[in-house]
This record gives structure tokens, C-alpha cells and sequence, in this order.
């Protein structure tokens, strides 16, 4: 049987990440934010095999250019595992599409202009990370061949797979994410503190006291804390 404390916490870093991936919608918007006009951007400075990043407010979307405005970048969407039609698929993804994907773990690697659903008017890097991998950035022409063969269904995970990771093995080869690292770090951090710690437990055994909870069910949330403690 396997042990159910690191998939407990593997799930409430995940639930985290979440929290922290959804899109803000402007009032009004039906769910949906209208992308900038076209020719908002500038395109001509980016060649083929390039990777992109846009800094949102909480986290970096990132994407690699396949020439003539288009961009391959993979995000959770439950469409794909529902259905075939590529014309509803190609829809912008709304934060309800987004939220399923994220729970079935299912995603796309899909290709659109860089103003429509990935830059969305925010501001551009190119090859910012290339700094963090001397010596193994791969061909251009490589990097964006690498994206194309990926364009379609895919799973996902917040931690284990996500757009960061799928940028950094087209372009270097080796699928990282330094964002979801950080993220990870910071919460160990948190946890470490041993106020923090005793705190979850005695939270933990208060609602088997008070709400009358299952230890069964319980008691792997309550050790969570002291797994990533522990692991540090």
C-alpha cells in the first residue's frame, strides 16, 4: 500500500498552485478577457525557437515562437479530454476550463498569436532563462520542431508538468520549473518553523475532538507538516 502522506502533500501544494495560477477577470467579462488588437505587439524582433515569458501578478506564462505571430504553449484544459472538435478546443480558455483541466490533470499545447490568449497585453522577455542554462541551449530551429510535436492533448500537473516545463525541455532539453521550485521552497519554509508545525497538529486534533473526524481520514493531513519538515 502505498504511502498516502506524500501524495497528501503532493495534493495540497497543487491545490496552492492553483490558487495562485488562476487568471483575475475584469467585471463583466463573461469569464472570458478580450485579447489586445492585433499588431499590439512587435513581433519582429522574435525569431523562431525563441521562449517567451509574460510575469502575470502571481506567476510567469511562458510559450516558444514559432514565427508569423504564432506561439506554442501548453495550458490546463479539460476540453480535450471531452472532445475532438478543434474549432471549441481553440476558444480562449476561461478560468472554469482552466480549474477543470488543473483537476482531471489534463492539458493542450495549443498555438495562437501572441496577443490572443498568451501575452494578453502583458510585457514580453525573450530568453530571459537562457542565462540559467549556459552551454545547453538547443538549435532554434530544434527548439520550436520540439513545441510543434507537442501541439495537442497532453496531461498536466502544477508541479510536475506545467508551461515551464514544457518551454525548458524545447528549448534546453531538460523539463524544469523554477517558479514551482520557489513556490515549494517557500512553503517548507513556512512549515519548518516548529510554532508553524505544532499549530497544524493541534488544529488537526481539534477537529477530531470537536467535529468528531475520522483519525483514518485525519491524521495523514495532520502529519503533512511534518513530512515536508522532515524532508527539508
Amino acid at each position: 500500500m502505498k504511502n498516502p502522506v506524500p501524495q497528501a502533500a503532493s495534493l495540497l501544494l497543487e491545490k496552492l498552485m492553483l490558487l495562485v495560477h488562476i487568471r483575475p477577470l475584469p467585471a463583466g467579462s463573461g469569464g472570458e478577457t478580450p485579447p489586445p488588437a492585433p499588431g499590439y505587439y512587435d513581433t519582429s524582433c522574435f525569431k523562431r525557437g525563441d521562449l517567451l515569458e509574460v510575469p502575470r501578478t502571481l506567476f510567469i506564462h511562458f510559450g516558444i515562437y514559432l514565427g508569423e505571430n504564432r506561439v506554442a504553449h501548453m495550458m490546463p484544459d479539460i476540453l480535450p479530454s471531452i472532445t475532438g472538435d478543434r474549432r471549441q478546443i481553440q476558444q480562449v480558455v476561461t478560468n472554469k476550463r482552466l480549474i477543470l483541466g488543473v483537476i482531471a490533470r489534463t492539458a493542450s499545447v495549443r498555438v495562437d498569436t501572441v496577443e490572443d490568449y498568451f501575452a494578453y497585453g502583458g510585457s514580453i522577455l525573450v530568453n530571459h532563462m537562457d542565462r540559467l542554462f549556459e552551454n545547453q541551449v538547443l538549435d532554434s530551429e530544434e527548439a520550436a520542431r520540439r513545441a510543434e510535436k507537442l501541439v495537442g492533448a497532453t496531461a498536466y500537473s502544477l508541479l510536475w508538468n506545467n508551461c515551464e516545463h514544457f518551454v525548458t525541455y524545447c528549448r534546453y532539453g531538460a523539463p524544469v520549473s523554477f517558479q514551482t521550485d520557489k513556490f515549494c521552497e517557500t512553503v517548507k519554509m513556512i512549515i519548518r518553523d516548529q510554532r508553524s508545525v505544532l499549530a497544524s497538529v493541534l488544529v488537526g486534533l481539534a477537529s477530531i475532538v470537536c467535529l468528531g473526524v475520522a483519525p483514518s481520514t485525519t491524521l495523514p493531513t495532520i502529519f503533512i507538516p511534518f513530512f515536508l519538515w522532515m524532508a527539508g
